[in-house]
């Protein structure tokens, strides 16, 4: 995993699980690796990692179950909503760049639909 030295670590810990389970790859009720497996994986200090899951812990996107480790909630509408949220703020980003770029709503829209005609020749 490559870290932005802009975006705190744990914040794109966060992000990257968030992705892992909209995406599928962890399931509802699948157990997490341990804090220090992750740590390794990422390369990156076990307090980072505990600081991105106590996040999504408090979030009820984890659930933490004494002794036995951290496991995806099962709440298939909170997995939902949490999907629609990571839409909303890539959206969100998308139209912040493009606008500054001076370009109005019509001319995004506009560009997005190109885009998605051109890529769907492309694929």
């Amino acid at each position: 995993m490559q870290f932005d030295d802009k975006v705190p670590i744990y914040y794109q810990i966060e992000n990257y699980l968030y992705h892992q389970i909209v995406a599928g790859t962890l399931q509802p009720g699948a157990k997490l690796p341990a804090v220090r497996q992750l740590a390794v994986d990422l390369t990156v200090n076990v307090n980072t990692v505990q600081r991105a899951l106590t996040e999504m812990i408090r979030q009820e996107i984890l659930e933490s179950r004494r002794g036995r480790g951290n496991f995806v909630t099962q709440d298939t509408a909170r997995i939902t909503a949490l999907k629609h949220r990571l839409i909303t703020d890539y959206i969100q980003e998308l139209y912040t760049q493009l606008h500054a770029l001076r370009m109005d709503d019509a001319e995004i829209v506009a560009a997005v639909q190109h885009y998605l005609q051109t890529r769907g020749n492309q694929a």
